[in-house]
């Protein structure tokens, strides 16, 4: 192996992992404006069309997170922690799993009026995934920690109020639907939706490892 070759192998290659990171973060934004636009979409045809957007998104997000592994196989000296990295990495991956997986069924059950609850689950997930990029764009100096503890607290605080409604749409489930079937589909949606936002909240925690151990 040429010297040059050897020296570029332990030389951390920060801006690469942040422009990744920034990348899949753009592109969670994009799949969960996708997911806000489909829960309060009321015909089945711009579902559809809207669900296989997020589709396309949740496989530009794999893409994305594959980067990143492939880059952690290449980097000797990393930014920071390696297994944060690929934390943080697959926390962003599962969002966008969920979201598609909440889109998918909204689809195949032909959910033509989303409830409220979808609604709010839906804002609430946009939401984390803008607090998400904000913090992760912060991570390319760390020298606005505030923001990122900022953030971190509304994602904390996002998945509780998540929690709340999940909580209450499936209690009224039980209480009001007579169709068990109908029932089943709407429970996996809700849960979906309410998932996301328990994978952002994940993602914050890999953030607060990786303030605690670079500051």
């Amino acid at each position: 192996m040429a010297l040059d070759s050897i020296f570029k192998f332990f030389v951390p290659k920060d801006r690469k992992f942040f422009t990744l990171f920034d990348e899949q973060a753009d592109n969670l934004v994009l799949i969960a404006k996708a997911l806000d636009q489909l829960v309060n979409a009321t015909s089945i045809e711009k579902q559809k069309e809207l669900e296989k957007e997020i589709e396309r998104l949740e496989h530009i997000l794999d893409q994305c997170a594959h980067k990143i592994y492939l880059e952690l196989g290449k980097t000797f000296i990393t930014p920071f922690d390696r297994e944060d990295i690929h934390r943080l990495a697959s926390s962003i991956d599962e969002i966008a799993d969920y979201i598609h997986g909440a889109s998918k069924r909204m689809a195949m059950y032909k959910i033509e009026s989303p409830t409220k609850e979808m609604i709010k689950l839906g804002a609430l997930i946009l939401q984390s995934t803008e607090e998400l990029q904000k913090a992760i764009n912060e991570l390319r100096n760390l020298k606005n920690l505030r923001n990122i503890t900022d953030a971190i607290v509304r994602l904390n605080s996002i998945e509780n109020q998540a929690d709340d409604i999940y909580d209450t749409a499936v209690a009224d489930l039980f209480e009001y639907e007579k169709n068990a079937i109908t029932l089943i589909k709407m429970k996996e949606i809700y849960l979906a939706l309410e998932t996301a936002t328990d994978m952002a909240e994940d993602a914050a925690n890999v953030l607060e490892s990786i303030i605690v151990k670079t500051s």
